[in-house]
């Protein structure tokens, strides 16, 4: 049964499933907590036909303060992802139910053995969506925040974030928590990004060693296979030759989690000394054994082995190593026991490029063996080339023992490769320009550096080692570049300033008297080396602010176009223009009759040229005394109506208040207005 089956089964038979639980409950449920997250494949869409009710811990989201919301992985999934080429990450979730609202964030948990950290280490957080809306919510370029948090529901929210830029060699934990205890599932997919998060290499048998007395095949996989797919009495293999019988097979760890690297396999009698294989069959359950994509070890691959009278056992591998190593584990084909292992890491040296010292030794065991042993190096191993660790008498005054009790022979060796740690950093070129600016952006590509990702704000992503980007929006831009050569890889985000913004603007009298001097604020924006006024009347100045002005007066009422144009050190130019209307009178009147009827001329009641009525107020009544109009703002104008409503043609009363503002002197006017119809 694939483990797709089997959650759709669960699902559909919840009361009979082990993990039906109430939303106080602890999650329980194979996948619900981060130490057994799903294995997650993107060859197709995965999907998640409902969620046990129950909820874990309170979580850490950067960004979001606690105020905004209680987060915590309530109703969860946990997903586990490798990421095996650098690029950004897409990421859709569709609730089955639209009006479900679903909540998701990811984590970088690369080197980190203690799971639990996620719940209160913001710095493995890369991003996520707590969003009050429902429907569909994922990482997409739709998104413009790392994060976004949770808030009053009714609002409109944005559901997706931002696309994250995904490291080779990273692996990732994806949560997905439902804040409601009512819902019918999800299915989750990737499109759109260039990471890529699938394993390129196809599953197969990987190497075999037979415990001491020849009873039990301890068979370690290329990839983690699904543990639902490995038959426990045995069918999906075959020994040749058949000198014992397969009695029971298991995938080590196969209780806690959805996969294993790692499977024993019983036989009914100890194999006599010679050479074996062991091949790949289809089992009782209609499979062989398939990995988190559900692809098959294919029929009739096999391994070989051998039984041979108990030789010392000698290291089989190191790996695998990422880059700048601090610590590399050594694999034996045989198990270790712990207590031959000296803790200072003294039973073993490092030699290659430069010399690097053990500082220590550490291992997992179980039932006081193991089969991989952890040392602690006193330096990085950061220069390229191939390191040999050679085992010799430690401190407890022996080498390494195996399980048969064979000491590993002094100068036993295995050899490990590394590259050169890198750079990122960048260096760029500005072309600016009046419109528009060029920015050439440069990577030296040192120490093997084939693998380029550059995010430029808008002007979009390049993957090539030397990029341009133009914008015609001038400012701050965060450029990001992701580099790698293929086992280092380093990120460098600097901020680019494009300083040639040139914006003409200033400030002027809209409306002025005739008696009265216009003033000028120049507000112009840029590296200004020239300034070119003109003034619409014939006059003109190049100073950066000219002083106050007097317009003629003409007796009439007269637009003036004011223009500046400016010029920055690039030899660009830019233009304003504001018009000065200088008034024919700045005598306060009020008209004895006005016709509103939209022709254009004597349209609306209101107090003429009152440019200088501070603390103004004017109201307009009825024969009956109603007030039908007020305004404290000159240029709001009387239309002859009411609520709506034309009023009849009639005199109208007006009372007009307002403070001389040359004088301070208070002054009343009223009068009457006829309304012409």
């Amino acid at each position: 049964m694939s483990l797709r089956l089997f959650l759709l089964t669960c699902s559909l038979l919840m009361l009979l499933c082990p993990f039906m639980s109430t939303a106080q409950q602890a999650c329980s449920t194979l996948g619900q907590t981060p130490q057994s997250a799903f294995p997650l494949c993107t060859r197709d869409t995965f999907f998640q036909s409902s969620v046990p009710i129950c909820t874990n811990k309170k979580l850490v989201v950067p960004g979001c303060p606690p105020s905004t919301g209680d987060y915590a992985d309530k109703n969860p999934f946990w997903y586990r992802f490798t990421c095996y080429q650098t690029g950004t990450l897409s990421l859709l979730i569709t609730p089955n139910n639209l009006n479900d609202d679903y909540d998701w964030q990811l984590y970088d948990i690369t080197g980190i053995t203690d799971l639990n950290r996620v719940y209160t280490d913001a710095n493995l957080f890369v991003v996520g969506n707590w969003s009050g809306s429902s429907g569909k919510t994922g990482a997409s370029a739709a998104g413009t925040n790392v994060v976004e948090c949770a808030s009053d529901p009714r609002n409109y929210e944005n559901t997706f974030s931002r696309m994250p830029v995904i490291t080779v060699g990273h692996t990732y934990l994806l949560l997905v928590s439902h804040y409601s205890d009512s819902q019918s599932g999800y299915s989750i997919s990737f499109a759109g990004g260039s990471a890529v998060i699938n394993e390129q290499k196809l599953p197969d048998l990987q190497k075999l060693q037979p415990s001491c007395d020849a009873t039990v095949l301890a068979l370690k996989l290329n990839m983690r296979m699904l543990c639902n797919s490995i038959s426990p009495d045995g069918s999906d293999f075959v020994l040749i030759p058949a000198n014992a019988t397969i009695v029971a097979v298991s995938g080590i760890g196969c209780t806690g989690g959805f996969d294993t690297d790692s499977i024993q396999i019983v036989l009914s009698n100890p194999l006599p000394p010679g050479s074996y294989q062991l091949a790949i069959k289809t089992g009782k359950d209609n499979n062989t054994i398939l990995d988190d994509c559900e692809r098959d070890i294919p029929v009739g691959n096999k391994i070989p082995f051998t039984i041979t009278p108990p030789q010392p056992t000698l290291p089989d591998s190191i790996g695998p190593v990422k880059c700048a190593p601090q610590s590399i584990d050594i694999y034996f084909p045989k198990k270790i026991r712990c207590g031959s292992i000296a803790a200072d890491g003294s039973d073993f040296q490092v030699s290659g490029p430069a010399p690097i010292a053990v500082t220590g030794a550490s291992e997992q065991c179980v039932d006081g063996q193991t089969s991989v042993i952890t040392l602690q190096l006193a330096t990085p191993a950061v220069h390229a080339g191939t390191y040999t660790v050679q085992i010799k008498k430690g401190s407890d005054g022996n080498n390494v023992i195996d399980e048969c009790g064979q000491e590993t022979p002094t100068g036993s060796s295995v050899s490990f490769s590394v590259k050169d740690t890198v750079s990122a950093d960048f260096n760029y070129q500005l072309l600016l320009g009046c419109k528009a600016d060029t920015i050439v952006f440069h990577h030296n590509a040192a120490n093997g550096v084939n693998q380029w990702f550059w995010l430029m704000a808008e002007a979009g992503a390049g993957t090539t080692q030397n990029v341009s980007a133009v914008f015609t929006v001038f400012g701050t831009k965060q450029i990001s570049l992701v580099v790698s050569n293929g086992f280092c890889a380093d990120t460098v985000t600097k901020a680019v300033s494009l300083t040639n913004t040139l914006k003409a603007s200033f400030e002027t009298n809209a409306l002025l008297c005739p008696e009265d001097t216009a003033s000028f604020l120049n507000t112009s924006v840029g590296n200004i080396i020239g300034n070119s006024w003109s003034f619409g009347d014939g006059s003109s100045s190049a100073l950066p602010s000219p002083g106050p002005k007097k317009y003629p007066a003409t007796g009439t009422e007269t637009n003036y176009p004011v223009q500046l144009v400016v010029e920055n050190d690039l030899h660009c130019f830019d233009t304003a223009v504001n018009t000065i209307k200088v008034l024919r009178s700045c005598y306060i009147a009020v008209p004895n009759a006005f016709t509103p009827n939209n022709d254009g001329i004597n349209d609306y009641l209101y107090p003429l040229n009152a440019l200088k009525a501070d603390n103004l107020e004017f109201n307009v009544y009825n024969r009956f005394g109603q007030r039908i109009f007020h305004t404290t703002d000159w240029t709001k104008k009387w239309d002859g109506t009411l609520n709506g409503r034309l009023q009849s043609a009639d005199t109208y009363v007006w009372t007009l208040r307002y403070t001389n503002h040359d004088t301070g002197k208070r002054i009343f006017l009223k009068g009457t207005t006829v309304l012409i119809r």
